[in-house]
């Protein structure tokens, strides 16, 4: 059996609580874009992940309402300490690393593909239209995050 194969597919609002937990965990603890929801933004993540959940269960599954400016927010966290590529680029990495180290299927390649969108387009809102992504042709560049598709693994 492959490993996408051992891995199902985003199915559901269960899945997606528990692929966003993985991946702020991950997040608050990066030393490049944990401090943004530590210390910049006092993240609470019991009080925010209902609304990301609806924002990603809308994206993919479009069962959830979810009216909220997601910019909005962004945007005051950037005029509090500046948002670069380097965080939105990081923030898609471990992104990306958490969808695959839990799922893999249409889904997950599609919340993959939006977080970079989402990614892109906040930076080049914050900066511009020509803004540069830091990778390429391509968008951002995926790194390899291995602890956590170790941790999927176990």
């Amino acid at each position: 059996m492959t490993e996408s194969c051992a891995r199902a597919d985003i199915a559901g609002r269960p899945d997606l609580d528990r692929l966003l937990r993985r991946f702020y965990a991950e997040a608050f603890a990066d030393p490049l874009i944990g401090p943004f929801f530590t210390d910049v933004a006092g993240t609470d993540l019991t009080a925010h992940l209902p609304a990301i959940t609806d924002f990603w269960e809308r994206a993919l599954f479009r069962t959830a309402d979810h009216r909220r400016d997601v910019f909005a927010a962004h945007a005051v966290l950037h005029d509090a300490r500046p948002l670069t590529a380097a965080h939105f680029g990081r923030w898609v990495q471990l992104w990306q690393a958490t969808v695959d180290g839990l799922h893999a299927g249409p889904r997950a390649e599609r919340a993959k593909a939006q977080g970079e969108r989402l990614a892109v387009a906040m930076l080049r809102r914050l900066y511009g239209p020509s803004a540069s992504t830091g990778g390429g042709t391509g968008g951002f560049v995926p790194m390899a995050a291995l602890r956590l598709r170790a941790a999927a693994l176990q």
